[in-house]
């Protein structure tokens, strides 16, 4: 059975910037166990192909998890040092609606700087993970044998993209040595609606700016209008918090609807949203599509919902269509400036797997890369003994 002095399960984002780090600063044997017959599927795939990278606005308040957690190794890799990092490597990120950085060309440029980095470590591909067992030295077994290993490294990743190999085993690993976890749920995903809401199906492929209201959170965003229901940028985020409830919608931020009043134009022209929408809206909230000036105190008050218009989405499109997941290994499990285990020596974990999500916008994988680099670092700092 080969030993290793780390071994890192996962070849996505997070298992990649790690064994990529331990490469470049370390001599210790590493290998990364990946279910599929290639590496990074999810991150090859992230943004159209173009991979957003991270955010212009890069702090705890984009994430759902602990803010001791995430503030710490938010501090330990930043925004800036991820940018950096990746410059060296030949990598020009550009900038997209003045927030998210992509990838110019393909995220295969990523994962060639990612790959370049860890190049030395052994890359097991194809190697389906079927349990770690163990404690100060582990045994990793796959359905292609076994391996062991003085530190493991859980880089595995959520249970979104399943047609990506996502699976639950990180949370399985987690349970086997008795670490608290929150089963993974779907997040960053459009969300279903009740009957009273069914009017929205028939706008199907419109889109405008709007403004949700989430469990005490603010954003801003495109919404877009779906068969299934409703899904846009602003709609994945807003989904990360939404577990059951209201949300209250703003479909006209920064719009003084009184500026209106008093104009001779019917509401579907004055107002500056596509008509489909309006026309279905109106007659939504049983409000005739007449003069502004025409308009009753009671009417305007009904068209005020427009822009703080409370609806209960009845459920998700499921993990199917999710970007990401909430739910995972409790962060207090977790010690904030290694990764590390606080119960089990050596057992490391990173990226989606730990109970952290971003806001759909770079957020996900800058956790991923920045909480790599946290571990890689800490593992960096230990003195082996040889094998």
């Amino acid at each position: 059975m080969k030993r290793y002095d780390v071994i890192i399960l996962g070849g996505g984002a997070a298992g990649l910037m790690c064994a990529a780090q331990l490469r470049e600063n370390t001599a210790l044997s590493i290998a990364v166990i990946e279910g599929n017959a290639k590496p990074a599927l999810k991150l090859k795939a992230s943004g159209g192909g173009k991979c957003n990278l991270t955010n212009v606005e890069v702090d705890a308040s984009h994430y759902l998890g602990d803010e001791k957690l995430v503030s710490s190794v938010l501090e330990g890799f930043s925004k800036e040092a991820l940018l950096e990092y990746f410059y060296q490597g030949g990598l020009r990120p550009v900038i997209r609606k003045e927030r998210y950085y992509f990838c110019p060309k393909s995220s295969d440029e990523v994962i060639s700087i990612l790959l370049g980095k860890a190049r030395g470590c052994d890359l097991l591909l194809g190697h389906k993970i079927v349990s770690v067992e163990g404690e100060s030295s582990f045994v990793v077994t796959t359905d292609k044998g076994g391996f062991e290993a003085l530190n493991v490294v859980l880089a595995t990743g959520g249970a979104s993209y399943k047609e990506l190999g996502a699976s639950d085993i990180g949370l399985k690993i987690a349970q086997h040595y008795a670490l608290k976890t929150i089963p993974f749920n779907p997040a960053l995903v459009g969300l279903t609606l009740q009957p009273k809401e069914f009017w929205m199906k028939e706008l199907s492929g419109i889109s405008c700016r709007a403004q949700i209201r989430v469990a005490g959170r603010v954003l801003e965003e495109d919404l877009l209008f779906a068969h299934k229901g409703i899904s846009g940028l602003v709609v994945l985020s807003a989904s990360l918090y939404w577990h059951r409830g209201e949300i209250a919608i703003n479909f006209l931020p920064g719009f003084d609807l009184e500026k209106i009043r008093r104009e001779k134009k019917i509401l579907s022209t004055a107002i500056t949203l596509p008509k489909r929408f309006m026309k279905a809206f109106l007659e939504a909230v049983d409000l005739e599509d007449k003069p502004c000036n025409r308009l009753s105190a009671e009417e305007f008050e009904k068209l005020k919902t427009i822009q703080n218009y409370a609806m209960a989405p009845s459920g998700t499109f499921g993990f199917s269509k999710a970007e990401a997941c909430r739910g995972g290994i409790a962060c207090e499990e977790i010690d904030p400036s290694t990764m590390q285990s606080r119960k089990i020596r050596g057992l490391y974990c990173i990226g989606e797997v730990v109970d952290v999500t971003g806001e759909l916008g770079g957020y996900n994988f800058q956790w991923a890369f920045s909480s790599a680099v946290v571990c890689a670092k800490a593992i960096c700092s230990i003195s082996f003994k040889p094998n």
